[in-house]
């Protein structure tokens, strides 16, 4: 496993996060072995947030904690502040009420690192700075940041925080990954992914803010389940948000090449997928929802995986190029349609 670090946190960080929106209060047993696979592969941190099922995902992470008394192992992300049918919801009233029921969920005194789940940008940034401010000096969060933020309103916020003296959005966690987010697969997503948000991904690289990917294995997308031809049939047992945000003709090109790419290096598809997150020259870690502990030790292989400029560029559409190999004396008495043969396309 490889790791980074965010100033405040002060723990090892895995680039490969465990999304933990398959651990639940209600099936501790099942919850308890999947955390404890992930720690044992040198996980040490876990996504969650504030509106998933209604808490059960915290409150099975909190009890997982707490049963292992590991709490100072793991680095714990929750996010809060999410809209909800009424209204949107990104004031420090809401911010204040969600982070102490996650607190209270996750049986904790603090979160490592607190993300408010969406933006509402009629909303001044300096409220919003000044409320997770105070979080900050009360220790209920160790850092924070934005979910679905604009890299134009982190800058904001972050100028505010700058010209305050004041703690800055210290992460970001949109969409990124080998597919592209096609169509909002929730209402205020957002994604970095694609020819469209170049302009983004080069302020990240220029900032180097680490950004927490989410969805980076395309919903399911790149889980092997399913390819172009069996798509139709199966279309009904597939996550609706899938299909609704990734399978598209553009993103089922670039699952043929990644099977392609796969196949010849022996591997599975969602290692390719998660292979080129990690290799994308970003401060990057990777937000994986899996089930089963197998799945998690196959894509954590992932992270020792190298990709060539080439071959990223190739899963992105690009032209796959031919590399010529070396021409020795020998070679140079071969006729021309003989030397067509010395090539092979980039491994």
């Amino acid at each position: 496993m490889k790791y980074g670090e965010i100033e405040g946190i002060g723990k090892p960080i895995s680039r490969v996060v465990l999304g933990a929106m398959v651990v639940s209060s209600e099936a501790l047993e099942r919850s308890f072995a999947l955390l404890d696979a992930a720690a044992q592969l040198g996980i040490t941190t876990l996504d969650t947030a504030h509106v998933y099922a209604g808490g059960r995902h915290e409150r099975g992470i909190g009890a997982w904690m707490c049963d292992r008394a590991n709490r100072e192992q793991m680095v714990i992300i929750s996010k809060g502040a999410h809209h909800d049918e009424r209204r949107c919801r990104v004031t420090p009233e809401d911010i204040a009420s969600d982070l102490a029921d996650s607190l209270e969920r996750l049986q904790t005194e603090y979160i490592d690192l607190y993300l408010l789940h969406r933006d509402d940008p009629a909303v001044p940034v300096g409220p919003i700075v000044e409320a997770l401010n105070m979080h900050y000096r009360a220790g209920r969060i160790h850092a924070f940041g934005g979910s679905n933020w604009t890299h134009t309103r982190l800058m904001e916020a972050n100028a505010y925080a700058a010209e305050h003296g004041l703690q800055p959005f210290r992460a970001s966690s949109p969409h990124f990954g080998l597919a592209e987010m096609v169509r909002e697969p929730w209402a205020g997503c957002l994604s970095i992914a694609g020819s469209e948000h170049t302009g983004a991904r080069a302020w990240y690289r220029q900032s180097d803010m680490p950004v927490f990917a989410y969805s980076c294995l395309g919903g399911g997308l790149f889980s092997g389940r399913f390819s172009r031809e069996t798509f139709p049939a199966l279309r009904e047992t597939l996550d609706p948000a899938c299909v609704a945000a990734y399978c598209h003709e553009v993103n089922f090109q670039r699952l043929e090449r990644a099977q392609q790419l796969a196949a010849e290096k022996h591997v599975h598809v969602a290692q390719i997928a998660l292979a080129y997150v990690l290799n994308t020259p970003l401060n990057l870690y990777a937000v994986v929802g899996v089930s089963s502990a197998e799945r998690l030790r196959e894509l954590t292989r992932a992270c020792e995986m190298m990709l060539t400029s080439e071959e990223m560029a190739w899963l992105n559409l690009g032209e796959r190029p031919i590399r010529i190999e070396s021409i020795s004396l020998t070679d140079l008495t071969l006729n021309p349609t003989q030397k067509a043969t010395k090539h092979s396309l980039i491994e």
